[in-house]
């Protein structure tokens, strides 16, 4: 081959050139710009002994040409930090949201081929080691993607048929009856990332009004809302259901507290007493009888009531009443009262006619008992605890 004569400037930008492909050899780069691959590698290997100050920097004097030479690296230099700023800039997009050193490793991964590797990693300041240890794990990250998209739709699903009322809880508790089992934190990560909410609780609206002169009953309860079986226990109480502009209804409840079920309940325009004796009937008719059971209520006038008592005493119900402006004394009645108007209001501020009003309770209501699973019964309804309690009783647990 003839000897050339390659000028400083040729050099510094040959040297520069094979600086900024991490990923090329020396024979690549010398084959590119048509140079003797021992030249190209004597100009690399002069270039870093000058860095480092080396014999061949310190021993003989600086050349005529030391100008250009200065000149040379001044310009390769500026290549360098342009080419830095051009790559951050095109990084910037990556970063908009998310997980920020994922979207480094995929800006790596995606201009890899033009800037290489090991540059693109010094730059973002990210270890080339956790780079290949995320492409490696590419192909598992995307299986895990594809089946949590799978059990997204699951869960809406299971959202849709519910009302978009379900948590995490419940949703585990339908998906692992209908199919595999899932796990609760699985459902739960999930449900955050593809932002699937349930409905929360709240503020509720007190509407026990109290008569002073009235005859008050003891506490049998004492906050203790358990039973050892069906047909011994309830807690009874009145919630509203706003209707159009200012109009109302009225629902009263009878609950059994060892299933939880909803053995009676009333809806009325008004809050007389004969719309909590109309539960309380709807309750001895479920059962068959009350005979011996406790009814816990508030220290709302229709409970304290004469009448109330008579109907009570008839049936042979034990009245037990709450302390007075403690709602703690009754909270699973006020539990099952909140839960019903988060469900079935859906965050509006009232129904829109008294039909639906009555519609909606009614299908929810029936639902609560058949379908709604539970978190104190294992995830069952009210009416399949009490079935399995009758088919299985040595398996089942009390309701606590």
């Amino acid at each position: 081959m003839v000897n050339k004569h390659y000028p400083p400037d040729f050099k510094a930008d040959a040297v520069a050139l094979y600086r900024s492909r991490p990923g090329a050899t020396i024979a690549q780069i010398a084959d590119d710009l048509g140079v003797n691959r021992e030249t190209l590698r004597s100009w690399v290997r002069a270039d870093d002994q000058r860095r480092a100050g080396g014999p061949m920097a310190s021993a003989r004097p600086q050349p005529a040409g030391s100008v250009e030479e200065e000149n040379a690296q001044l310009r390769r230099r500026i290549r360098e930090l342009e080419e830095e700023r051009d790559i951050l800039r095109k990084a910037a997009r990556y970063f908009a949201g998310g997980d920020a050193l994922v979207n480094r490793f995929q800006f790596v991964a995606d201009h890899q081929q033009r800037y290489g590797v090991k540059r693109l990693c010094q730059i973002l300041g990210i270890p080339r080691s956790s780079f290949y240890y995320w492409q490696a794990t590419a192909p598992a990250r995307a299986a895990r993607e594809a089946a949590d998209a799978a059990l997204a739709v699951r869960i809406r699903a299971v959202q849709a048929a519910h009302d978009g009322t379900y948590g995490a809880p419940r949703i585990t508790a339908e998906l692992s009856d209908s199919g595999p089992p899932v796990n609760r934190k699985k459902v739960a990560r999930v449900m955050r990332r593809y932002r699937i909410r349930g409905l929360r609780l709240r503020r509720r609206v007190q509407t026990t009004i109290p008569d002073p002169a009235a005859s008050k009953a003891p506490d049998l309860i004492r906050r203790d809302f358990t039973a050892t079986a069906v047909n011994q226990r309830y807690v009874g109480d009145i919630t509203y259901l706003p209707v159009g502009e200012r109009g109302f209804l009225y629902l009263a409840t009878v609950i059994d507290l060892h299933s939880r079920r909803l053995a009676g309940w009333a809806i009325a325009e008004h809050m007389r007493t004969d719309l909590v004796i109309d539960a309380l009937n709807a309750a001895q008719r479920t059962r068959g009888s009350l005979d011996g059971a406790i009814m816990h209520t508030d220290h709302g006038a229709q409970y304290t009531s004469k009448d109330f008592a008579e109907a009570c005493t008839a049936a042979g119900v034990r009245q037990s009443m709450s302390a007075i402006g403690s709602s703690a004394d009754n909270a699973l009645a006020e539990s099952f009262n909140a839960t019903f108007k988060r469900e079935t209001l859906q965050g509006r501020r009232a129904f829109t006619d008294e039909r639906e009003a009555r519609l909606t309770a009614f299908r929810w209501l029936h639902r609560y008992n058949t379908v709604r699973r539970h978190s104190r019964l294992g995830q069952q309804s009210p009416i399949n605890y009490e079935n399995n309690i009758r088919t299985a009783p040595a398996t089942l647990a009390p309701a606590a």
